[in-house]
């Protein structure tokens, strides 16, 4: 049986950035909300709360965050597949940030409803 996973809305709207992979962490990354930030060797990439993105960066704006609430063990199996399947399967885009402790899930603001309709299906809880 899959795990039921609780997830928790953070507040604003957030925007997924693309820098160059040798440009510095600008300080605007930086602030409230969540924040992620990885670096390949083909860019930087920033995950942060949307009106922090200066415009002349290339972005991806209206995005709305959630909090898996964990934490989850490492060994822990099942827990983002369980989040994401019923999405995927039904044609709605992610971006997913895991972190020591948790993972983030985010989807265009645009799919929100059927987001809520879709993983309260799959036996999650929203709050």
């Amino acid at each position: 049986m899959a795990p039921r996973i609780t997830l928790r809305e953070l507040a604003g709207s957030y925007a997924i950035a693309r820098l160059e992979a040798a440009d510095r962490i600008p300080a605007w990354a930086d602030g409230d909300g969540f924040v992620s930030i990885n670096r390949t060797d083909d860019e930087l990439s920033i995950a942060c709360r949307e009106e922090r993105v200066p415009s002349d960066i290339k972005q991806d704006g209206s995005w709305t965050c959630y909090k898996l609430q964990g934490p989850f063990a490492f060994g822990e199996t099942g827990i983002v597949l369980s989040v994401i399947q019923p999405l995927s399967e039904n044609g709605i885009g992610i971006f997913v940030v895991s972190t020591f402790d948790g993972d983030h899930l985010l989807i265009k603001t645009t799919d929100k409803p059927k987001v809520r309709e879709l993983l309260q299906a799959a036996g999650h809880t929203l709050v």
